[in-house]
């Protein structure tokens, strides 16, 4: 079989991205511990041993599908907030617009980050770190919007506080009215910068 050049044959790259796209569906509408990689394989259709070549184990799968989540994540929200704000203040607002849309989905479930470290946090160091920098990048990309609207440093932080605290909220209680009002809570904290 000819080689990609990176050490894996075609096959390898699209087993891996099967697997992904499998198993973050299957960890969003069930948990992570309530999947097991038998039912990832079934699933993904891909043959125990070359689901073992690209992923050893449920940890690095789990790690695999958190980090694709994060870029995936970034990369949309940087897209929606620069195509739906005209200006700094609105570019923050339209962080929780984001969410409204994002919540609005049949598949969500809530935050894959903050679901898995519920579940796997005390016990997989690299689960918990892996969430808390997604955290952090949600963080500073706020600060980046709170630094472009001239406002106090202190924003971003109150701001995450509300993105993570609707985002927590709707996984629990569904709907879109989390997003709405930290939308809202946004709105008067941008008002009294």
């Amino acid at each position: 079989m000819a080689s990609t050049g990176t050490g894996t044959t075609p096959d390898a790259g699209s087993d891996r991205a099967r697997v992904l796209a499998t198993a973050q569906r299957l960890f969003n509408e069930s948990g992570v511990q309530a999947v097991g990689m038998d039912a990832i394989r079934t699933d993904a259709g891909v043959p125990l041993k070359r689901l073992y070549r690209a992923f050893p184990a449920k940890d690095t799968l789990v790690q695999a599908v958190l980090e694709e989540r994060d870029r995936e994540f970034a990369e949309t929200l940087a897209a929606y907030v620069a195509a739906h704000g005209t200006t700094p203040l609105a570019k923050i607002l339209a962080v929780f617009d984001y969410l409204e849309e994002w919540f609005a989905q049949p598949d969500f479930r809530g935050c894959v980050f903050i679901n898995t470290a519920g579940e796997l946090g005390t016990v997989s160091p690299a689960v918990a770190e892996i969430a808390r920098a997604h955290k952090q990048s949600l963080r500073d990309f706020l600060a980046g919007l709170v630094a472009d609207a001239g406002l106090p440093d202190d924003r971003a932080d109150q701001l995450a506080l509300l993105a993570n605290g609707a985002m927590a909220t709707a996984g629990i209680m569904g709907g879109r009215e989390p997003a709405r009002q930290a939308r809202e809570m946004a709105r008067t904290l941008l008002a009294a910068g």
